[in-house]
């Protein structure tokens, strides 16, 4: 087992597939790729629902690229998790299973698969090692999401033991920046701040109620960062094993909401709600595996929140200059009904 790949694969004029190229991931991987003189491949999901096997086969011996970076995932906060459990493990089974036996089928030279840090217990020691995978229970609020991508990972490790196939995983920690989900109910928490303190702050309020009792430990990382990273190790890691990919450092939510108001300027109170779900007490990753192999995260919380918060700040102008725009189709639009949830929940 090599934790390098013997020959550096350059992406230099090959053909990559981004699967989920409209989503945050997705998006920053296709700023970041645009540097490496490559093909790029994408497809809406108008065109190929990666969920339908047949269409996916039939876009693959269409198109055989030689890289894939495997970001398509029906992703959402706690709330998401936990009400559209059914959705949340068959939607993301069938994307991965679709996708790596397609890419295997038709060439593929490599593909990187994308989990998520909820793989690992609920309660496994911190910070979260690349071997703790399945050694505990999973947090139960996104043990579906979370399943679906062990499955993944167990896959893209098998088509590399059975097969040869030079299949990587990565495992990025909580994620924000420009393209994330805006959803009042079903964001992640730290485009759930953003929005909540701008508006307090637009609208003069006095105090803003954030979820949970702001105890449980977060780690975050800039998605561009996250980007950078994996084109980093598409170069030059092959390996079965996983890759933690994050900043190797964590903060309570209660602190964290304090650095998102200061940057937004919302100089109000901040109460906590612990009837809300608080999720898992604690996720760090060990990132000292990433850091042997060359890479480390370059943007501070403080300049990362400050672009996201411009990336929003960004988006709700271009929806008032759009004479078309429909409200379902803009991340910060509130949006209550669940099937308008579902519908900006997978990430193409």
């Amino acid at each position: 087992m090599r934790p390098m790949a013997s020959t550096a694969f350059d992406l230099k004029g090959k053909t990559v597939f981004v699967a989920g190229h409209r989503g945050m991931v997705g998006s920053a991987l296709m700023r970041r790729l645009a540097r490496e003189q490559a093909d790029l491949l994408t497809v809406s999901r108008s065109e190929v629902d990666l969920r339908n096997q047949a269409a996916v086969n039939a876009w693959f011996a269409a198109k055989r690229p030689q890289a894939v970076f495997l970001a398509a995932a029906k992703v959402g906060g706690i709330v998401a998790n936990n009400t559209l459990r059914a959705e949340f493990l068959y939607d993301n089974l069938a994307i991965a299973t679709n996708v790596i036996q397609a890419a295997h089928a038709n060439g593929c030279e490599k593909l990187m698969f994308f989990g998520s840090s909820c793989i690992y217990p609920r309660l496994a020691p911190q910070p979260l090692r690349e071997d703790s995978m399945l050694t505990g229970p999973l947090e139960s609020t996104n043990e579906p999401y979370a399943i679906a991508k062990i499955a993944g990972i167990k896959m893209a490790e098998a088509y590399r033991s059975q097969y040869g196939a030079d299949f990587i995983s990565v495992m990025p920690t909580n994620l924000y920046g420009p393209g994330d989900n805006y959803h009042p109910e079903y964001s992640h928490v730290v485009a759930a701040l953003i929005r909540r303190f701008h508006e307090a702050k637009v609208s003069g309020a006095g105090s803003v109620v954030v979820w949970g009792t702001g105890t449980p430990r977060r780690e975050f990382l800039y998605v561009d960062d996250l980007a950078d990273a994996c084109i980093h190790l598409m170069k030059t890691y092959s390996s079965p094993e996983l890759v933690n990919i994050g900043t190797g450092e964590d903060i309570t939510i209660a602190d964290f909401a304090l650095v998102v108001a200061a940057v937004v300027g919302y100089r109000g109170e901040i109460s906590f709600d612990p009837s809300r779900p608080d999720g898992t007490p604690r996720k760090l990753l060990d990132v000292s595996r990433l850091a042997k192999l060359g890479w480390r995260a370059t943007t501070s919380l403080e300049d990362g929140i400050a672009l996201a918060y411009r990336a929003y700040l960004d988006e709700k102008q271009r929806c008032r200059q759009s004479r078309f725009a429909r409200p379902e189709q803009n991340n910060y639009v509130a949006r209550s009904e669940i099937d308008l949830a579902k519908s900006r929940a997978i990430k193409e």
